[in-house]
């Protein structure tokens, strides 16, 4: 059963949503793409078809610890007009569980009004969105159970921070270092 499920919408940013995908998958977490489509297969902002694992209406959250939301354009407001997935984000929220959201996507969190006195990050120009936060341009920012990123740049640490709570630091540093990840710090 997977632990994590990630959310493609028509117009996402594939790099974020695929780079979460393949570390997670790396460290042996199981991860299922939720297509938020009546059909599994999604295009992303830059015209690459991806197949997702399932649809959302076929997809049993009950055992899930974690909710991943990608950017992009119009990936994001599809997933801001998703009412289905906005219901189950809400619930995650409510029980504790990680919500994690990468560059523009953070703004759906901040409408939900889940970033209020947390810290923040998200996609510049989106800052008004994280209604509440108080925002910081760290790469990925984990706030108790929020977790959110910049941008496309910062996928691997965005991964990296989700792998790290659902594994540990140790985990999480080897996937970057088998990849080739380096950052100058």
């Amino acid at each position: 059963m997977s632990r994590v499920c990630i959310f493609f919408a028509p117009g996402l940013e594939e790099i974020e949503g695929l780079t979460v995908v393949d570390l997670m998958r790396r460290a042996d977490i199981p991860v299922s793409i939720v297509s938020i489509s009546d059909t599994p297969e999604v295009t992303g902002a830059h015209g690459i078809r991806i197949t997702a694992d399932c649809c959302f209406d076929d997809m049993d959250f009950s055992d899930i610890e974690m909710l991943v939301l990608p950017g992009g354009a119009p990936g994001t407001c599809n997933l801001n007009a998703c009412e289905p997935l906005k219901a189950l984000l809400k619930d995650f929220y409510e029980k504790g569980k990680y919500i994690g959201a990468i560059c523009a996507a953070p703004m759906v969190l901040g409408h939900l009004g889940f970033l209020k006195g947390r810290k923040a990050t998200c996609y510049p120009g989106f800052e008004k969105d994280l209604i509440g936060a108080d925002h910081v341009t760290d790469d990925a920012v984990v706030d108790g159970n929020i977790i959110t990123s910049r941008g496309l740049g910062t996928a691997i640490e965005f991964a990296a921070a989700l792998i790290c709570l659902l594994t540990d630091a140790a985990t999480a540093e080897n996937i970057k270092q088998s990849v080739m990840y380096t950052k100058e710090k």
